[in-house]
């Protein structure tokens, strides 16, 4: 049976990544910054399951992650880093703030909490990060460049990190979803989700059981000759 660390549990993708390792057998851990939807998780789940409440900005509760997940299963053997904001500013009026703290949950806590899990992936010689991009990384979303940077760099520290451990038997990829019907495009306008729509060559809005299918594929025995990739899961959008 194997171990579970999932970044970002408590949105749209987090919760769909939860049921479909759970549902699977896996022992999961997830982490996120609201305690009433990590305790709604845990009564839902019970067994197999532990809710832990981190600010992957700090850099005392990423160790304190890492340290009740692995008092909980022993090691984590597939980490899903899924955790990720915006603050959203055109480029020249982007405050310094807006940029940090994007860069720095979006990314810098990947570095950090990855850093931390590989080493038990490196000493069992098995292993699977997945690590959630964007299509904005390849688009260039206006008004999100600190967005757009924080996914471009973790498609790149993806394909080194994969090339620096293969060997041991770890394999490390991106999942970039494209437009998913989440609790963020609620907010959009009917018109404007309609022109979006006919831009996607399938011809509608993605769901968050498709990229929770896509992650759990890269994190399984039967993915164990990819590693490095950027996978789309958007429709055609970007082919």
């Amino acid at each position: 049976m194997k171990n579970v660390l999932i970044t970002g549990a408590t949105g749209g993708i987090g919760q769909s990544l939860v049921k479909v390792f759970h549902v699977n057998g896996y022992n999961v851990c997830a982490t996120g910054t609201n305690a009433k939807k990590l305790s709604f998780l845990e009564k839902k789940y019970q067994a197999r399951f532990k809710g832990i409440q981190c600010d992957l900005s700090d850099d005392d509760q990423l160790k304190r992650l890492a340290n009740e997940s692995n008092k909980y299963y022993g090691s984590t053997n597939i980490l899903i880093n899924n955790a990720g904001i915006t603050k959203d500013n055109l480029f020249l009026r982007m405050k310094d703030d807006e940029w940090n703290d994007v860069i720095n949950i979006n990314l810098n806590s990947n570095y950090k909490l990855t850093k931390i899990v590989i080493k038990d992936m490196i000493k069992a010689k098995w292993g699977r990060i997945v690590n959630i991009s964007s299509d904005a990384a390849k688009i260039g979303n206006p008004g999100q460049s600190n967005y757009v940077a924080s996914k471009s760099a973790i498609e790149g520290l993806t394909r080194t990190i994969a090339n620096e451990v293969a060997s041991r038997g770890i394999t490390v990829n991106c999942v970039a979803p494209g437009f998913i019907k989440t609790e963020i495009l609620d907010s959009v306008d009917k018109k404007r989700l309609s022109m979006m729509e006919e831009k996607i060559p399938l011809g509608r809005i993605g769901n968050v059981n498709e990229i929770a299918s896509a992650v759990y594929y890269l994190s399984s025995e039967e993915s164990s000759y990819i590693t490095g990739q950027v996978l789309h899961v958007n429709g055609g959008l970007t082919m």
